[in-house]
């Protein structure tokens, strides 16, 4: 049943006398607490203490609901209290170079080993040449190469002695050694000289030469022999010299790291490369230039292979590690290798690798933003292999995209044990949800953060207690009660429901801070409700520029919009305009044209394309419920045409349903509907009215232009019973109430609102469908009865015509044709 509401029913009023406080700074706020979010906080709790594969989390909620700080404060709570995982480090892969090998040590001893690489070789390459500039080692040395050519001389002594004894001499040419003959000066014999001997001397030459010259190369062969062998005694000198200088240090790191197999492999490993390399250690001299001007730099050797790339260091953390990665980019996810120019070309090499957030959160916990994700290419897809492999492996992701591929570092993959956060708008969640296979396997649990929370003395409290923590924290002016009581009423307007508080608490400590402005700039000591809500119409002053515009074409006519006197066929609809950060009431004139035909309701708007489904799907509502009133004997027989005059952008929503209803039924009665109301309201098939949202903006947006016309206790609103809930309106609305200035009209069923417009009955239906007279609905129905009686004269003309025609004599070529 229809009524007026009472000022009271308009808003919910926070009484400052109920806050038990003076000043914000009389309370203590406990930090850590989330306020209103009791469903998520036990998701993210469960989410987080199950540790089974796939059980990630994503938390979804509206922006400002405090999801992050929600999680921040979990997670620390949490993290503080667990173990701190290992460090992990590369080193070199001396069996496969561009392969490195990652390590794990216990947190904090990643730093130490790589210093303890740092410093074995930085010792060594003071204990290497030193050993190795020994007179004991210079002794050893010569030992061997004395020995060697003591044999070398002894093998040649006597070959040459034979040799001597035949005639014959060793001489040195480019090639080696070789026979030659001589004479008895010891002179070697000429072409000539050797020409003018007989052929038997010749061939006695040309033997015994042969023979010798036989000797001398398996003498050769010998020599070199030996000197492989002394070669081999040299080297195994060095590295008896070298062992004795490098293996205490190796053994040392061994013991000190014995309960890492895989370190106490690397460091044999760094033993057998060092030995293999001990040149590099030592001392070499400069060799001088063949001209002063081409000296060329010293090429130093590199000992880069003998370092540690401690990537991930936990030296510092208290638990497990926390990461909130800002820009997940797939590098920034799972790590890269980095390059240096050198010489022109690109070069790199294992402590070159760069660890990603996967990396730092391993052990411990990562929280994404989800829309940052999805926008970088390639990081989604990079994030779910990791997952899904529980590894991270650093890949050339954009190898595939090049023309020809180029060779690097392929690092060994760490394993990943990590619980990974997602944060994110509900419509990310639920795209994901059903357009991602893998999505459910891998994160299973979500965790709602709702936008509103109910109204409680608890709540209220707890809202002061947020308050006074933002003024502590900011170290902003302290709020009085008043203030609070502001702050918690703006609270329910955002809710939109007169029992609920919003949970945007990003908004309200927005509020916050204009407030303590605002409060700064006046010159008080403590925040008041004037300041709060002086900082609520300053924050709307620097927003509704469109709205005051609109609202001037509306006062000078442009938009027509009637707020006095009656009209046929008109009413007064309401629409929220939303520009994004700020949102407001347009009225708007909805007309409906009646006349006699066969079309039905034509929406103008669907037949533009400018309506949305729902719009659509209202108007043929509206035509069912027609159809139930006055369609139950014989079917209608009218065309009629329903539009948003003045219309130049699309319209979508079912509210404007009884408006549009009460405009058509206007039309067809030709009783005028007063223009000092404005109507919203869906409704069903059955007549009843059913709430709709923005019930607020819409109230205040036709209040304002009543308002500055002037209000002269005609003006109102029809709104439905079920929205009495969702009313918070402003003060100045509420005193023009109290003051019979302005009413506010709820609504059950679509019937009462038109009584209220045409100020007559609307009439029930009887029995046999018909309604009393002296209704709305009965001079609706006789309306309708006129429509349809026109049309039979047509209709009977129609049917006479088709008659004729058929009993017209057919020629005789019709009849030829027929038998045919």
């Amino acid at each position: 049943m229809a009524r007026i509401l009472q000022p009271h029913e308009l808003f919910t009023k926070c009484d400052p006398a109920d806050l038990q406080f003076n000043s914000t700074d009389d309370l203590v706020f406990h930090d850590g607490t989330t306020i209103g979010q009791d469903k998520a906080l036990t998701a993210l709790d469960f989410g987080l203490s199950l540790c089974s594969d796939g059980f990630n989390i994503f938390a979804l909620g509206e922006s400002g609901t405090g999801k992050m700080r929600a999680i921040k404060l979990l997670l620390a709570e949490r993290a503080s209290s667990q173990e701190v995982p290992s460090d992990w480090c590369y080193v070199y892969n001396f069996k496969e170079p561009d392969e490195p090998s990652a390590v794990s040590v216990e947190p904090g001893r990643g730093v130490e080993l790589q210093k303890d690489m740092d410093d074995l070789v930085k010792s060594l390459r003071t204990e290497i040449p030193k050993a190795f500039e020994s007179k004991e080692y210079e002794k050893q040395k010569s030992k061997i190469i004395e020995n060697f050519q003591k044999k070398q001389r002894e093998f040649f002594s006597e070959l040459e002695q034979e040799a001597m004894s035949k005639g014959f001499a060793l001489r040195k040419s480019p090639s080696g050694l070789v026979i030659v003959p001589v004479k008895k000066d010891g002179e070697p014999l000429t072409e000539e000289e050797f020409n003018n001997f007989d052929d038997a001397t010749k061939a006695s030459i040309d033997s015994i030469g042969k023979q010798l010259q036989e000797k001398l190369d398996d003498l050769v062969r010998v020599v070199r022999v030996e000197e492989k062998g002394i070669k081999e005694e040299l080297l195994s000198l060095d590295r008896q010299i070298g062992l004795g200088a490098v293996g205490h240090f190796i053994e040392e790191l061994k013991e000190k790291y014995s309960g890492h197999e895989k370190i106490t492999a690397y460091f044999e490993a760094v033993k057998e490369d060092m030995l293999s390399h001990l040149d590099d250690f030592k001392t070499t001299e400069e060799q001088p230039a063949p001209l002063p001007f081409m000296k060329m730099p010293k090429q130093e050797v590199s000992f880069s292979r003998y370092s540690v790339n401690t990537i991930v260091n936990n030296s510092g953390c208290k638990g497990a590690p926390i990461v909130i990665e800002s820009n997940p980019t797939y590098l920034n996810l799972a790590g890269r290798v980095e390059y240096k120019m050198q010489y022109g070309f690109a070069t790199t090499d294992f402590t070159m690798i760069k660890a990603g957030s996967l990396h730092k959160a391993n052990g411990g916990y990562l929280v994404i933003n989800a829309l940052d994700l999805l926008k970088n290419i390639l990081a989604y897809d990079g994030l779910k292999r990791a997952v899904k492999n529980r590894e991270i492996k650093l890949e050339d992701v954009w190898e595939q995209y090049r023309l020809m591929s180029s060779s690097t570092l392929k690092p060994e993959a760490i394993p990943l044990d990590v619980k990974i956060i997602l944060v994110g708008h509900p419509y990310i969640y639920y795209m994901l949800y059903n357009l991602d296979p893998d999505y459910k396997d891998l994160f299973k649990v979500k965790a709602d953060f709702d936008s509103r929370m109910d109204l409680t003395e608890e709540s209220v409290k707890k809202y002061a207690y947020f308050v006074a923590a933002c003024q502590k924290e900011e170290k902003l002016l302290p709020f009085d009660n008043t203030g609070v009581s502001k702050v918690v009423e703006y609270g329910v307007r955002l809710a939109g429901h007169q029992k609920k508080l919003s949970t945007r608490f990003s908004e309200i400590a927005d509020l916050v801070r204009e407030a303590h402005y605002w409060a700064t700039k006046s010159g008080a000591s403590l925040i008041s409700a004037e300041h709060v809500t002086r900082a609520l119409n300053e924050k709307i002053f620097r927003s509704n520029r469109i709205e005051e515009k609109m609202r001037e074409l509306m006062l000078e006519d442009v938009l027509i919009v009637d707020t006095s006197g009656q009209k046929a066929g008109q009413v007064n609809g309401l629409a929220v305009l939303d520009l994004g950060d700020y949102s407001f009431g347009k009225p708007s004139r909805i007309t409906a044209s009646t006349y006699t035909g066969k079309a039905g309701i034509v929406n103008i708007e669907r037949e533009t394309k400018m309506s949305g489904k729902i719009h659509e799907k209202a108007i043929m509502i509206l035509s069912g419920y027609l159809g139930r009133c006055f369609a139950r004997r014989k079917p209608l027989s009218l065309s009629a045409s329903i539009t948003f005059e003045q219309l130049y952008e699309m319209v979508e929503g079912d509210s404007a349903t009884c408006a549009e209803y009460y405009a058509l039924i206007s039309s067809i009665s030709g009783v005028p509907l007063k223009q000092s109301l404005a109507v919203t309201g869906s409704m069903d098939q059955s007549g009843e009215v059913q709430p709709i949202g923005g019930v607020n903006e819409k109230i205040e947006g036709f209040f304002d232009l009543c308002r500055i016309r002037g209000l002269d206790g005609t003006h109102g609103v029809i709104i439905p019973r079920r929205n009495i809930a969702n009313l918070m309106l402003r003060h100045d609305v509420v005193e023009a109430v109290q003051q019979n200035k302005f009413v506010i009209h709820a609504i059950d069923r679509v019937e009462e609102g038109l009584e209220i417009l045409a100020g007559m009955n609307a009439g029930g239906m009887s029995e046999d469908g018909t309604y009393p007279e002296g209704t709305l609905y009965n001079i609706v129905a006789s309306k309708l009865l006129k429509m349809s009686e026109a049309l039979k004269p047509k209709k009977d003309e129609e049917k006479n015509n088709s008659d004729e025609e058929q009993a017209k004599p057919k020629s005789n070529d019709e009849e030829g044709g027929a038998a045919k």
